[in-house]
């Protein structure tokens, strides 16, 4: 009975041996478990962290591109806007000067508004600077006739036609005399 007892607490240890190692691996396979769980939430967790940086990364980027895109559009714009107001400032300018030289226009803009029975002092200032311009251009052409005309007697009539229509003040120069007079006399 002493070695059958004997036998049974040896097997009794040797089970409770086996039994210790058994849940000590069990632990140690756990924790095993739980380190790498843990390892994986940290990486899953930095890899998020760096997607959502990159992902921030492009936004910006792109924001910067739509913004510069934006600014270009808008510099275009003010240069085309810069361009048609040179445009129109040129293109009045020359309407205005072809106005003051052209015969039929007007030297002052207001002036096609106006009732022709009511002038203003500067239409008739304007209409005694012309009678002034016009008294002095003919007196001045009518001496250039005079002694040119000894001058022409020894020319051929066709040299002589040139010559006179040479001499004979244009349409043009008429008006340029016409428009200074006025201003000077403003």
């Amino acid at each position: 009975t002493l070695r059958t007892e004997e036998r049974q607490r040896l097997a009794r240890e040797r089970r409770e041996e086996r039994e210790k190692q058994h849940a000590a691996k069990e632990t140690q396979i756990l924790e095993k478990e739980r380190k790498a769980k843990l390892q994986y939430e940290k990486q899953l967790e930095e890899r998020q962290r760096k997607l959502k940086e990159q992902k921030q990364k492009e936004e910006q980027r792109r924001a910067a591109v739509e913004e510069k895109r934006k600014q270009k559009i808008e510099e275009e714009k003010e240069r085309y806007e810069a361009v048609m107001h040179r445009t129109l400032e040129r293109n009045q300018r020359l309407e205005t000067r072809q106005k003051r030289w052209s015969w039929g226009g007007s030297v002052t803009p207001d002036s096609e508004s106006k009732p022709a029975g009511k002038r203003s002092p500067s239409t008739a200032n304007l209409k005694q600077a012309e009678s002034v311009v016009n008294k002095r251009l003919s007196s001045s052409a009518a001496l250039l006739n005079a002694s040119d005309r000894t001058r022409r007697s020894q020319l051929s009539p066709l040299d002589s036609s040139i010559i006179s229509r040479l001499l004979a003040p244009t349409q043009a120069s008429l008006a340029r005399s016409k428009s200074a007079a006025t201003l000077s006399a403003d």
